[in-house]
């Protein structure tokens, strides 16, 4: 057998999330499918470097599985993209050592979260962005940011239903930029990994720090609860992007 990585990109609209399940179309369903098909039958199980939940995008994520012949490159992402469903890209594949684990190996991964500000609301962003339809003060949430760096654990940020203990994690990179137009927010999140919507109630929160609900030095008080109820609203699943996944 030979181990591809590949990375691929998908809209996550009429997904019910990257890995499989009993009920609901998923990812990971539909590229095993796929490999079936290419592979003359032969189940070929596909693994992710995460979940994303139902309605979350990726333009990054990776994931890799074991064939049972070497084709060329080229070849075999053409074929994984042209057959997969058009909701899903295969960006690029390259052979890896038997060692590579998609999942277990991740060293740092990028989110982006997009928030729709706009009067009124685009119809065309509705499945690609959250819309926010209240006032914000962007200022204060740019202050509040840079409180989110460094390592800490994040219980407050993570959502009830996750089965991980230690909730202690680092964040590198966490920015907010405005679009031309002044109607659209880009968050960016960087770290050695994030808890179960994560990303999602750290938007919601600074939003709500935005629009002056919680004060804007409040992070660290947040963070130090160890409590979901401290933190604000989780953020809709439709504005959340897995940008890019890195390796040692």
């Amino acid at each position: 057998m030979v181990r591809y990585k590949a990375v691929i990109a998908y809209d996550g609209t009429n997904f019910n999330g990257f890995q499989k399940q009993p009920n609901g179309r998923t990812v990971q369903e539909e590229l095993e499918k796929t490999l079936k098909k290419m592979a003359n039958g032969t189940e070929i199980t596909v693994f992710g470097s995460g979940r994303t939940d139902a309605g979350v995008h990726a333009m990054g994520q990776v994931i890799h599985f074991d064939y049972p012949e070497e084709r060329p490159l080229e070849r075999m992402r053409f074929a994984l993209d042209t057959q997969s469903p058009e909701d899903i890209a295969v960006k690029n594949v390259e052979i890896v050592s038997d060692a590579f684990h998609a999942r277990y190996l991740v060293k740092e991964k990028t989110y982006q979260f997009r928030v729709d500000i706009g009067k009124p609301r685009s119809p065309f962003r509705r499945y690609y962005a959250s819309y926010y339809p209240y006032p914000l003060d962007l200022e204060k949430i740019q202050r509040a940011l840079p409180d989110l760096l460094g390592t800490h654990d994040f219980t407050s940020f993570c959502a009830s239903g996750s089965s991980i203990e230690d909730k202690v994690r680092t964040i590198y990179e966490a920015k907010m930029q405005v679009n031309e137009a002044g109607d659209e927010l880009l968050f960016t999140f960087r770290g050695n990994g994030f808890l179960y919507k994560m990303i999602r109630i750290l938007v919601g929160t600074l939003l709500k720090i935005g629009n002056g609900r919680l004060p804007e030095d409040c992070i660290p008080e947040i963070i130090a609860k160890k409590d979901r109820n401290a933190a604000g609203p989780t953020a809709h699943p439709e504005g959340l992007y897995l940008y890019e996944v890195k390796y040692e």
